[in-house]
């Protein structure tokens, strides 16, 4: 598609911020006015469109993309992503570990274990350990706490904390992420333990490394839409 406008602005509306291309107010892939809380995220998404060349690249529209989610997905009936994220709960990566003769669990208790200690004493709740890939559930008053959690978050963080948590396939992680004082490159490090692990073993493999180049791309950017929602 040809770019068919000449400036993206950022501009108070009834509800928050849109952006207006021209003077034609955005709206979501549904078709939803895109109105966002804050002017932060408003003007990032403004310079997505400000940053398009004479054609138009959908897959540079990173903010947009998960705006549209929040407002459109989310938004109406946050129940199935919290459900999604109670389900990587469950199956935490953090807590599933290898046995305890194998050189790698060493590794996983050093930067696996001071990370959900703070993440319990955080959320006052206790996650199970386990060697090997044996389930073993968490105590159910964990479960109670972390849902009465997600329920208290609006749309937007929900859709970064989702982004987040499928792609550490941690849920731990994905909530500490939202901590005003998170080590966002220290997270995803320790999300990727057992890869960094294999590549120290055996090798980078290039095609991998082309797929944790954009895993890394879209956790970071979650990670920037749950900032700018709450600037």
């Amino acid at each position: 598609m040809k770019r068919f406008y000449d400036k993206a602005t950022a501009k108070p509306v009834d509800g928050g911020f849109q952006v207006h291309l021209d003077d034609r107010p955005m709206k979501t892939a549904l078709g939803n006015p895109q109105i966002v809380r804050g002017m932060a995220l408003a003007e990032a998404l403004a310079k997505e469109w400000d940053g398009q060349g004479e054609t138009i690249d959908p897959a540079r529209f990173l903010l947009r993309d998960l705006a549209d989610f929040a407002i459109d997905m989310v938004g109406p009936d946050p129940s199935e992503t919290i459900a999604k994220l109670l389900s990587y709960l469950e199956t935490d990566t953090l807590c599933y570990r290898a046995d305890p003769d194998e050189p790698f669990f060493k590794r996983q208790l050093e930067v696996w274990d001071p990370l959900l200690a703070a993440f319990e004493a955080r959320e006052g709740v206790r996650l199970e350990r386990v060697s090997g890939i044996v389930h073993r559930p968490h105590p159910e008053q964990t479960a109670r706490a972390i849902k009465t959690r997600l329920h208290a978050m609006d749309g937007f963080t929900l859709t970064a904390l989702l982004t987040m948590t499928s792609l550490a396939a941690s849920l731990s992680i994905g909530l500490t992420a939202l901590e005003d004082d998170a080590d966002v490159d220290a997270l995803w490090a320790a999300a990727n333990l057992e890869e960094d692990w294999q590549i120290e073993q055996w090798g980078a493999d290039y095609e991998a490394e082309a797929v944790r180049a954009r895993r890394t791309r879209d956790f970071l950017n979650a990670w920037k839409f749950s900032q700018l929602a709450h600037d």
